[in-house]
């Protein structure tokens, strides 16, 4: 493999119903900082049907340029047309870096078009960066520049680890939607848009839909909320999220929960925060009878402002928190909600 051939970075924009996904514009954010440490550009590629007027919403956020893979083969996502779509497309202009939300599709379609052009893929990260690899050069041991470090929780969330992959192109990693920051939108702005079909034929590796049946959401997207109060298994028991319900309300804000609360029960899992829920980026994140395991940590530690309550002086949390109260919540949040409610019009 000829790694000089393998120039820019690439975001596979995810689309549903053609419509973008958050995650899309995530990765192209994050993807021009990686672009402008490498002095190259970023390319969306698009696939779907009927797709190519989503390109200018992409400019819009900062692509370069617009790869769009239109065929009414990938009206609906099937792993086996849009791993061939994605890979061939990958074989054809041969990006240094290949960046996919890890999303259920993301992650259904990522390690297949990893293993399909014969490189590795880092899964989950929560940070990307350009840099040396290794971290530490050993005697006798080559450091290369200009790597993808792709950083990611590992070992059950109980470190970190920096992963590169020095010797096969492209350098693929999965990122997690929420923890990326999308650009401004500019509008107007435009990429330069082409067009690429590598053909399609389909065998018994298709997957023929017979129906779909959309699920109405019964809980809000707590990615999308500014304001999140939060709770923990410290609340004992789920009738004592009322008090934290009612918080929530005085604020304008949503209910949230650590892992602890979903695998007792207590909360729907679309409500969780951290590394097996939600990454949430919240202006406000009350953490209320959450110690601050590491799992947890991940999903919320790039709030704006963290206010940690717990009776627990030595709980983690009060290590990320920029406000930290140690005492009875049961005290202390019903106290918060009625001051609030005076002060707040």
């Amino acid at each position: 493999m000829n790694l000089e051939e393998y120039k820019g970075v690439f975001v596979f924009a995810q689309q549903v119903d053609n419509e973008l996904t958050g995650i899309a514009f995530e990765l192209i954010g994050k993807g021009k900082d990686l672009a402008k440490d490498l002095n190259t550009e970023v390319t969306a590629v698009l696939l779907g049907s009927g797709v190519k007027g989503l390109a200018d919403e992409l400019a819009a956020y900062g692509a370069d340029r617009v790869i769009v893979v239109d065929d009414p083969q990938l009206k609906d996502y099937r792993t086996e047309p849009y791993t061939h779509a994605l890979a061939s497309v990958i074989n054809e202009y041969k990006p240094e870096i290949m960046l996919i939300g890890a999303t259920a599709i993301g992650r259904d379609l990522g390690p297949r078009v990893s293993a399909r052009v014969h490189t590795g893929l880092t899964a989950d990260c929560t940070q990307l960066e350009i840099g040396d690899f290794p971290l530490v050069v050993r005697e006798g041991q080559e450091q290369k520049h200009n790597q993808l470090l792709m950083t990611r929780p590992a070992f059950g969330g109980n470190t970190i680890a920096t992963i590169a992959c020095p010797d096969n192109r492209p350098q693929m990693a999965t990122v997690r939607p929420g923890v990326m920051q999308r650009r401004e939108r500019v509008e107007g702005a435009k990429a330069e848009v082409i067009e690429y079909n590598p053909g399609f034929t389909p065998d018994d590796k298709y997957v023929e839909i017979m129906d779909i049946v959309k699920s109405v959401a019964t809980t809000v997207d707590i990615m999308d909320a500014n304001i999140l109060v939060s709770g923990g298994r410290g609340l004992g028991a789920p009738e004592n999220f009322k008090m934290l319900e009612e918080l929530a309300e005085v604020l304008g804000g949503e209910v949230s929960c650590s892992r602890a609360v979903v695998d007792a029960g207590w909360k729907d899992k679309e409500l969780q925060v951290g590394q097996t829920g939600k990454t949430v980026r919240p202006q406000v994140y009350f953490a209320i009878g959450i110690s601050g395991a590491i799992q947890h940590v991940a999903g919320m530690e790039e709030a704006d402002l963290i206010i940690a309550i717990n009776k627990d002086e030595t709980a983690p949390i009060f290590d990320v928190a920029d406000y930290g109260v140690v005492g009875d919540a049961f005290k202390i949040v019903p106290k918060l909600t009625e001051l609030l409610k005076k002060n707040v019009k």
